[in-house]
């Protein structure tokens, strides 16, 4: 049986080029090794699965590659590419704080730093999960962080940074990795999905993109999860059923029949909701950004603020079309109060089907 690869690790980034949705600090790194101008020591920090270690172990690769591309890319052709491509680098170092966290970790790293590398000219020492180390690791660690010898250079990484001690944040040069937005991960996951040979719908990618939550590992293990439960054609429909996510349809209807007052209609489609196994909090949250979308479709320039794709977002500008701004903050309103009460309430399905009859009035009141 052929070893499974999942996703994740299958199109990891091995360039700079292809790492996805962070272009400024990318830019940053190769121009440093473009100009020879490589601090000692580099703090990657940001959200889990946003490509700081990948970005960190690119880096290294490119710093001590013999033979470097016209676009500052490594090469993949010489000795120090091809060792760290095979695993068998002894110039680049990994370390994991989270499992090797005391002084003693700490001084067996130092010690090793003043072995110089075997091939090109720099040992590099990646330290994931840095805010794990101890106090007094971090203490042993301040000397060796300010003055490496010349062929040593750190990257250091983190989710955490205001975990990090001062000291040593004034040391490196910080690199602050931003969420990845939907459009760049949903792109990147049609790309995945076209050399996987799967056939998958523009709006199945954005509601996966959604789901991750800004981190492209997140995003990946779901695509690689309705692969495993759909085949190799995925629809929306596929998607949201497989993640438990509430479809757009209900939000679209539940608009139509407020705008009509119909309270019996929203009350039964809630029911049809809960009976579907969907939480209230989850739903008046959804709500509550459903209003959101809506208001932003009301205006040209704000509507590039929609992160959906195709024909929802044809769907979102013909109810923003029919809904007045009035009635929109209105809403807003009502539904972010339940859900801020949801938590402290003893019957929560009234709750919301409260803010649901008052939603379904506003209209009316006007009238």
């Amino acid at each position: 049986m052929e070893n499974f690869i999942v996703s994740a690790r299958k199109y990891r980034p091995d360039t700079f080029q292809t790492v996805v949705g962070q272009a400024s600090i990318t830019a940053t790194l190769k121009n440093a090794i473009r100009n020879k101008q490589l601090a000692h020591a580099y703090l990657f920090c940001g959200p889990r699965g946003v490509g700081k270690t990948t970005c960190a172990r690119i880096f290294a690769k490119t710093i001590n590659c013999q033979n470097l591309t016209a676009d500052t890319e490594p090469c993949n052709q010489c000795e120090s590419c091809k060792a760290f491509n095979d695993n068998r680098s002894y110039n680049i170092h990994e370390l994991d704080a989270a499992s090797n966290n005391s002084v003693d970790d700490i001084r067996n790293l130092t010690d090793q730093v003043r072995i110089p590398p075997q091939i090109g000219h720099y040992s590099i020492y990646i330290i994931d999960e840095v805010h794990m180390l101890s106090q007094a690791a971090f203490n042993a660690f301040l000397k060796t962080l300010e003055e490496p010898p010349r062929h040593a250079i750190f990257i250091l990484a983190t989710t955490e940074k205001h975990k990090i001690i001062p000291t040593i944040l004034s040391r490196c040069q910080i690199f602050d990795f931003n969420r990845i937005k939907i459009s760049d991960i949903s792109g990147h996951l049609g790309n995945v999905a076209k050399n996987e040979s799967v056939q998958i719908e523009p709006e199945a990618l954005n509601v996966i993109a959604q789901k991750a939550d800004g981190a492209m590992r997140d995003a990946l293990s779901i695509f690689d999860q309705i692969v495993s439960f759909s085949g190799k054609t995925i629809t929306y429909k596929d998607v949201i059923g497989n993640l438990n996510v509430l479809d757009y349809d209900y939000y679209f209807r539940l608009v139509d029949q407020f705008l009509k007052n119909d309270i019996p209609g929203v009350l039964m489609l809630f029911n049809d909701v809960l009976n579907n196994g969907f939480d209230g909090h989850h739903f008046i949250s959804g709500l509550s950004s459903h209003f959101r979308d809506i208001m932003v479709c009301k205006d040209p320039v704000t509507v590039q603020l929609l992160e959906v794709g195709g024909e929802i977002r044809e769907k979102y500008k013909a109810q923003a079309a029919v809904c007045s701004s009035d009635f929109l903050l209105e809403a807003l309103k009502i539904a972010n109060e339940c859900d801020l009460q949801y938590k402290a309430s003893q019957n929560k399905r009234l709750l919301v089907e409260l803010a649901l009859i008052k939603i379904s009035q506003l209209t009316l009141k006007k009238k």
